[in-house]
């Protein structure tokens, strides 16, 4: 069996110089079409992208989940989230890629924008999307005076429209999403959650009593702040037994667990299984 890879993680599709601008736009058939319509599966350790799918089609593979893509339709992909492509040959349509500087310094937590767009989605395109992005495509591939501010003006005119369009998509719960302390723990979660700290670590950062803090995220999301600690390790768990080959003990070491055998009860406890049988259905499945 040919050992797979660790994950990738480019700066733009394969790619691994420094994003030259705070964003960048091209079609979806420029840079695929080099690739027979396959870009597989990768990450962006700090570029945040939208795909807007006007024609063709194909299936986009997110966190190991597999999506049909009909056009028109959007996909919104995090910062750090595993994503690949099949695109149909022919498929139309743009990738706008945003330095993650660019949204964090223009979107701020207590927006809730940010919150939204840190969840991956696969949506049917919103009115007026396609037009922003034709604006945006036509402005990239000119030097005119302004330039650079209409860039910046048209992006987040997108991304706030992405946004829009992925809260539309939730439940009522997830409108708690945009309370500044959720955001701030999701921050901290996504930034510590190798380190295996406690619920009480992240309370005592936030100056919240644990007992607060597993009360906002339970409003949030309708479950406990330590779930939700448990539930991103278990995440990156799938994600390295998915897209690596990796060992289940080097992947416990990774994830901040000095006991190889304690992250298998872990692991099990969460998903049902161990690590080794968890891979072996891949296998199977495969």
């Amino acid at each position: 069996m040919t050992p797979k890879p660790r994950i990738d993680s480019y700066n733009l599709f394969g790619e691994t110089a420094e994003l030259a601008d705070v964003l960048h736009i091209e079609t979806i058939r420029a840079r695929s079409e080099l690739h027979d319509w396959e870009l597989r599966p990768h990450r962006h350790a700090r570029l945040h992208q939208l795909l807007l799918l006007s024609e063709g089609g194909g299936r986009a593979e997110i966190d190991g989940i597999s999506h049909s893509l009909a056009p028109p339709c959007l996909v919104n992909v995090p910062r750090g989230v595993v994503h690949g492509f099949s695109f149909g040959p022919c498929t139309s349509g743009w990738v706008m890629t945003l330095a993650s500087e660019f949204l964090d310094q223009n979107l701020f937590p207590s927006e809730g924008l940010r919150a939204r767009l840190d969840l991956p989605a696969v949506l049917p395109l919103p009115a007026g999307l396609q037009n922003l992005a034709e604006q945006l495509y036509r402005e990239y591939g000119c030097r005119d005076f302004g330039h650079a501010q209409m860039l910046r003006g048209l992006a987040l005119s997108l991304t706030a429209a992405a946004a829009r369009a992925i809260a539309d998509d939730q439940d009522a719960a997830s409108h708690s999403l945009a309370s500044p302390l959720f955001a701030r723990f999701e921050a901290l979660v996504e930034r510590d959650f190798r380190q295996r700290r406690t619920l009480a670590d992240y309370a005592g950062e936030l100056a919240v009593s644990a007992t607060h803090l597993n009360r906002i995220a339970h409003q949030a999301t309708g479950q406990a702040a330590s779930a939700l600690i448990k539930a991103r390790v278990l995440r990156e768990a799938r994600r390295l037994l998915i897209y690596t080959n990796l060992t289940a003990a080097q992947i416990a070491y990774e994830l901040g667990f000095n006991d190889p055998a304690h992250f298998s009860r872990v692991f099990a406890n969460g998903t049902g299984m161990p690590p080794r049988k968890f891979r072996q259905q891949l296998a199977r499945n495969a």
